[in-house]
């Protein structure tokens, strides 16, 4: 995985069948990438509809969680709507695992991301990260102890 404290490399990946995001478009916000190995697994399932409803708490401190595996824009849509997603999945479908690879945590044996977590700060810099066993779900405990003690590190700062 990419060090706390270097920069999150930038990337654009599809969002919807015809929509990019960029991640530098998030800036001002904290980030919340979420590398899962496939849509529809359940594993998979199960953390990303538990970050669904975590979403309120993950504004409270000013963040966007973002979903990615490889798995394409079409699947990511329809698992998407299928289960009623308030935050984006991108596609790291093509070139496969192009920005898992960057963010180094692509299986080149599975073919698939591994189940990692970063979050990032306002300017783009990685303050969190963990990589969880590709069977277990991580929950959400780490994501929202690393966003508060940014927010208490933010304050010490004003």
């Amino acid at each position: 995985m990419l060090a706390t404290g270097s920069m999150a490399p930038d990337f654009e990946l599809y969002s919807t069948p015809d929509q990019k995001l960029k991640l530098s478009e998030l800036r001002n916000k904290k980030i919340i990438l979420a590398f899962y190995p496939a849509d529809w697994s359940p594993v998979c399932d199960s953390q990303m509809n538990l970050y669904n409803e975590m979403g309120k708490y993950f504004s409270r401190h000013n963040a966007q969680l973002v979903g990615i595996s490889v798995d394409s824009k079409w699947s990511h849509l329809a698992f998407s709507e299928s289960n009623k997603f308030h935050f984006p999945l991108l596609s790291d479908f093509e070139p496969k695992g192009a920005i898992s690879r960057l963010y180094e945590v692509y299986d080149a044996g599975t073919g698939e991301c591994q189940r990692a977590l970063y979050v990032i700060d306002e300017n783009g810099i990685i303050r969190w990260n963990y990589l969880s066993p590709v069977g277990i779900n991580p929950g959400a405990d780490g994501i929202l102890n690393a966003l508060e003690e940014l927010d208490k590190l933010k304050t010490i700062d004003q």
